[in-house]
C-alpha cells in the first residue's frame, strides 16, 4: 500500500515534532510518498494567506493530512487582524469536509502521577471526546457585533441542522463499537432551543444501535463528572461550543497537553476507501520553546498513529507506534513537560529516536 501523505508543519514548534513523526513512519518501513506546503503564519508572510493557493489541493489530493501547529505572536497580539494563522485550520476543515474532530484521552500508569488529579480518579481513563467541527455557534448566522457605548450588543447563533447531528453522533456510536459500547451525548436541552434538536436526534439515532449503551448528560455535569469520575466514560459526543471547551477540559486529566493526539474526519473517502483525515496534535505553536530541542513529539508521533488507524487501516502499525510510546515512558524517558523525580529527560530529537528504537 502507498500512503500518500499530505505534511503541513506550520509554525513554531511544528517543525520540529513533525520531523520525528515522520522518523517513527520511516522506522515502520512503510511506503510513503510526502507532499509539503506552508500554512500559517509561515504561508502568510510567503504567500500573503494562512493558506498557500495550492494547499488545498495537495489536501484533497493526499490520503491524509499531517498538520503540525499555527501561530505566532504578533498575531497573538492583534486579535484584530485581517489575515490570521488560525485560518490554516479553519480552512482545511471546510474544504475537506471535515466535520467531527476526535481526540483520545488517555492516561498512561507511567505518567499518572502528572495528572493534577488523584491516581485512584485518573487511572484506567481512557476516553475519546468527540466534537461536532462545522456547525454550532461558530458558523452560524446570524452572527454581529454593533453599535456604541452604552448600547453596544452581540450575538452568535448556534445553528444547526438535523443532518449535521445525526452524522456526528452515527460516527459516535460506531466509534463505542469498536471500544467499549458506551456514548454519552452534551447538551443543554434544558435550555436551548439547538439543545432540544441535538438530543431528539441524537436519540432516533441511538434506537438503530440498541447494543450500545446511551446516555443524556448536560454538557455542564459532563464537565464536573469529568473530573470526577472520568473512567465513567467512553465516547462522548458534543457540538461545537461545548466540544471545544470540553476536550481542553479533559485534556488536563492526563497532565500535559504534549501528549494528546487529535483526527479530525469526514465522509469524503481516499485512494483505499478509507476517511481522508487531518491529524494534529492538539498542542499550539509554543513559540517559547522554538528551536530550544525540547518540545515533546509524542503528541505529533500518535497523531501519525491515529492517521495509519482511520486513513490506511493499518492497525497493526499503529498500535506498534502506540505500544512503543507507552514503553518509552515505562522506561523512564521524558521531554520536560512531563518530568518527574527519577526520569530521564531527553530532547525532542532524543525522544523521536527512542520511540524508533522500541517499535519491535
Amino acid at each position: 500500500m502507498n500512503l500518500n501523505i499530505a505534511l503541513f508543519p506550520g509554525d513554531g514548534i511544528g517543525p520540529e515534532v513533525f520531523s520525528e513523526a515522520i522518523k517513527v513512519l520511516e522506522a515502520l518501513k512503510l511506503d510513503c510518498s510526502f507532499t509539503s506546503s506552508d500554512v500559517g503564519a509561515c504561508a502568510i508572510y510567503k504567500h500573503g494567506a494562512a493558506l498557500a493557493s495550492n494547499t488545498l489541493e495537495i489536501a484533497r489530493n493526499a490520503d491524509a493530512v499531517l498538520f503540525g501547529a499555527v501561530g505566532a505572536p504578533e498575531f497573538d497580539a492583534n486579535p484584530k487582524a485581517p489575515v490570521r494563522p488560525e485560518q490554516a485550520i479553519l480552512g482545511l476543515r471546510k474544504g475537506l469536509g471535515l466535520f467531527a474532530n476526535l481526540r483520545p484521552v488517555k492516561v498512561y500508569e507511567a505518567l499518572i502521577d502528572s495528572s493534577p488529579l488523584k491516581p485512584e480518579i485518573v487511572r484506567g481513563t481512557d476516553v475519546i471526546i468527540l466534537r461536532e467541527l462545522t456547525g454550532g455557534s461558530y458558523f452560524g448566522e446570524p452572527k454581529f457585533n454593533r453599535g456604541i457605548k452604552p448600547n453596544r450588543e452581540a450575538t452568535d447563533a448556534n445553528y444547526y441542522t438535523e443532518a449535521e447531528i445525526r452524522r456526528l453522533m452515527v460516527m459516535a456510536f460506531e466509534l463505542a463499537r469498536g471500544r467499549r459500547n458506551k456514548v454519552t451525548s452534551a447538551d443543554k436541552a434544558n435550555v436551548m432551543a439547538s439543545g432540544r434538536l441535538w438530543r431528539e436526534v441524537a436519540n432516533e439515532v441511538r434506537s438503530e444501535y440498541p447494543d450500545v449503551h446511551y446516555e443524556d448528560v448536560f454538557a455542564d455535569a459532563l464537565a464536573m463528572h469529568l473530573l470526577r469520575a472520568p473512567r465513567n466514560y467512553d465516547v462522548c459526543a458534543m457540538d461545537n461550543l461545548f466540544g471545544d471547551i470540553l476536550s481542553d477540559e479533559a485534556s488536563q486529566i492526563t497532565g500535559s497537553m504534549g501528549m494528546l493526539p487529535s483526527a479530525s474526519l469526514g465522509d469524503d473517502r481516499n485512494r483505499h476507501g478509507l476517511r481522508r483525515g487531518l491529524y494534529e496534535p492538539i498542542h499550539g505553536a509554543a513559540h517559547d520553546i522554538t528551536g530550544k530541542g525540547v518540545a515533546n513529539p509524542l503528541a505529533m508521533i500518535l497523531s501519525s498513529a491515529l492517521m495509519l488507524r482511520w486513513s490506511f487501516g493499518l492497525h497493526d502499525q499503529a498500535s506498534r507506534i502506540e505500544r512503543a510510546v507507552e514503553k518509552v515512558l515505562a522506561d523512564g524517558l521524558r521531554c520536560g513537560d512531563i518530568k518527574s523525580p527519577g526520569t530521564s529527560v531527553l530532547g525532542t530529537r532524543e525522544m523521536g529516536d527512542a520511540v524508533a528504537a522500541r517499535l519491535g
